[in-house]
Formats: C-alpha cells, structure tokens, sequence
C-alpha cells in the first residue's frame, strides 16, 4: 500500500507537467489558404473605355441667315443627300421714309432709262433694216455692172455697222430690264410687299447615311455662318477608344484581342486593337496624380450582334489579352512574397508552414504563374503576416 501511494505522486507530478506543457504550448495560427491549379490562363490589362465614332459629321450653317425649325431629333435615321434643315438670307433692313422716297425715285428712273432704250432701239432697228435694203439694192447693181466694187463694199459696212449698233441696242434694253427688277425688288422688300414664293430658300442636306447624333439648334432664329446645327454620323463605324497608362500601352500590339465587358448587357463583345496611337497626354487622377495616357481604337467584331445596342460615348470595360494558354501552373498572387531577392511562399506540410523558394512568370492580377518551384494539388498561405514562419503550426480557415 505504501508502495503504491509512492507512485502516486510521481505520476501526478507528471501529468501536471504535461497539462502545463500543453497548456502553454502555441496554438496553430489561423492562415487562408489556397490550391497551386494547373489551367488556363490569361494575362490582360483592364481599363474602362468609351465608344464613339470613327468619322462623325457637324453639318454647320453656311451662310449668315435665318434657320427655320430643324426637324429631325437625335436617333433619327438620314439617307444621304436628305434634307436636314433650311434657312434663309438675312432680309433687307427696313428703310426709313426718305430712303423709301428715293427707292421710289429710282425705279421710276430706271422705268424711264428703260423706254429711252427701247426707243432707241426701235430707231436703231430702222437704221440696220435700211442699210440691209441699201446693200442688197447695192448688190444686185453691182452684179449688172451699174456701181463700182467700192460702193457696194461701203453699202455692206454701212448694213454691220448698223447691225452692230441694234445688238447694242437690245443688249442696253435687257440691261435696263435688270435695273428696273432690282429697283423694284429692294422697294417691295423694304416695304414688305414681296410675295413669299420670292422668298429665296436655302436646303442643307445630309452628307452621309446615319443617324441624328446631336443637335445643337432646333428652334427657328438668326444663325451665324459656321454654326453647327446638327451632328449626323454611322452607327457601322462604332470603336473603342481606351487609354490606357504609358507602362501598359507598349506592351500592346496592334491586332491583339480585346474582351469589352461592363457595358449593360451580359454578352462578352469581342474586339481587336486597330491603333496605339503615337502621342500620349498626361490626365490628373481622382487621388491628384498626373498620369501619363495613351489612346488605343479597338475595332469591334463585325460577327458579333451585341455591340449594336450600343451608341456613342458609351462606357465598357476592356480587358486586352496579352497572352494566354491552356495549361500554365499558377498560384494566387497575394501567396508570393520577396526573401533575399528571391521569390517565396509558404506551403501547408502536414500542419506546418514551409517555407518554398519559387520563379515567377507571367502576372494576371490575382493569379501569376509558377515555373517552378511548386506543384499542381499543394496548398499555399495567402497573405502571410509577420507571425508565420518556417515551421509555424497553422490552421486553414
């Protein structure tokens, strides 16, 4: 009995120091974790962008004018050379009662200029038909052998002369015609007595087969020249214009895929880049940072349907496929950190956090591809903290 009371103590000494142990050992430190995949894989540049048109039209007043009521709205469809808008010429100052007793004076002037040419016609008329009759007479003398050859040559330069000088007569009647219809139009504008088929109407029309994209006037009113009225444009022409930061655009080739996402529908609208272009500009960031841009046109497919829903200056998101591949080994980025220069991760061993050295590849956002270093099926740590080390107890999430 004494015996066994010795062992007792021991043994509960021991156990004791077990529970204490236990008791202040470190428990496995929570960590998240994720699986190293083998699959497809694809690295791309994200930016939103907006559509717009290759070649837009902003049909502008020609002259200096009137604008009468622009009917067609935006979305309204236009055939080429269809009529867009009229205007008119700015109308003749009102005269005041002296001018208008002058505008009067004139076209009686210009009346009386006009019966003194017709008289003067009527005489000169007389004159060309006599001398025709002279030369003939002449003529048919000389042919007889009656007048010498220089009379009947002087008989003939008297009837041109006189030919010559009715011409002269005629044109000055049609001269003094024009006269008296200006004199009569600036009296009946001035007085406001010009019928309105007289009324001269200017027709501008579409230069091309689209559809009314703005309109900038749509009530009558004075117009100055060169003022735009009307955007008109093809929908057929639609593109992409995305800029995309100075680092990102020299990696991007013309020809290469674009997948345009985000804009309203849930069809995946696929594209191709037509142009880098050569300039960039610099564009202030909402944080206050000057960045450097540079405009890349997508062409969208012309198979794909979707992207006609669109219009102008709508925004998409566009994802530029740089490279891709079907069987590329890849962990989550946020699992790889930097060890003396190296590239890391910690993968779960049998409860315990292993420190592996990696290379790294391609990087698409989240995921990066592992060429070595790592194994399709194993566990990596996301985000690891200070507190998890080589050898660390952990626990998965």
């Amino acid at each position: 009995m004494k015996q066994k009371r010795r062992w007792i103590v021991p043994a509960l000494a021991v156990a004791l120091a077990l529970v204490l142990v236990l008791a202040l050992r470190p428990s496995p430190l929570p960590v998240s974790t994720a699986e190293v995949t083998r699959g497809a894989f694809v690295e791309s540049v994200d930016e939103e962008g907006q559509t717009r048109l290759r070649e837009t039209y902003t049909v502008s007043a020609p002259i200096a004018g009137y604008l009468q009521r622009v009917r067609p709205e935006p979305g309204d469809t236009v055939e080429l050379g269809e009529t867009l808008f009229r205007m008119e010429p700015h109308p003749a100052p009102a005269l005041d009662a002296r001018s208008l007793e002058q505008a009067r004076e004139n076209l009686a002037a210009v009346r009386a200029r006009r019966q003194t040419a017709e008289a003067n016609l009527a005489t000169v008329a007389a004159d060309a038909e006599f001398a025709a009759s002279e030369y003939a007479r002449y003529r048919e003398l000389h042919d007889r052998g009656l007048v010498s050859t220089t009379e009947m040559e002087r008989a003939r330069a008297a009837r041109d002369r006189q030919a010559a000088a009715r011409r002269a007569a005629e044109y000055a009647v049609e001269v003094a015609g024009f006269e008296v219809e200006s004199a009569r139009a600036v009296l009946d504008i001035a007085s406001g007595q010009r019928p309105a088929e007289d009324q001269p109407e200017l027709e501008i029309r579409a230069p091309v087969a689209g559809v009314i994209l703005r309109r900038h006037r749509c009530c009558e009113g004075t117009i100055a020249a060169g003022e735009a009225v009307v955007d008109v444009g093809s929908l057929d022409d639609l593109e992409v214009q995305v800029d995309l930061l100075s680092m990102a655009a020299v990696r991007v080739r013309p020809g290469m895929r674009v997948r345009l996402t985000g804009w309203g529908g849930d069809e995946v609208i696929e594209g191709r880049v037509r142009r880098v272009e050569p300039a960039g500009f610099t564009r202030v960031s909402a944080l206050g940072v000057e960045e450097q841009r540079v405009p890349v046109i997508v062409d969208l497919d012309d198979a794909d349907e979707a992207w006609r829903a669109l219009g102008v200056g709508f925004r998409v998101e566009a994802e530029f496929i740089l490279w891709e591949d079907d069987e590329v080994l890849q962990a989550p980025t946020s699992a790889l950190f930097r060890r003396e220069g190296d590239w890391a991760v910690f993968v779960v061993d049998d409860g315990r956090a292993a420190l592996r050295r990696v290379e790294r590849g391609r990087s698409s956002g989240l995921t990066t591809q592992i060429i070595d270093g790592l194994v399709a099926g194993e566990r990596v740590i996301t985000h690891p903290g200070d507190q998890v080390r080589e050898g660390s107890r952990v626990r998965a999430d």
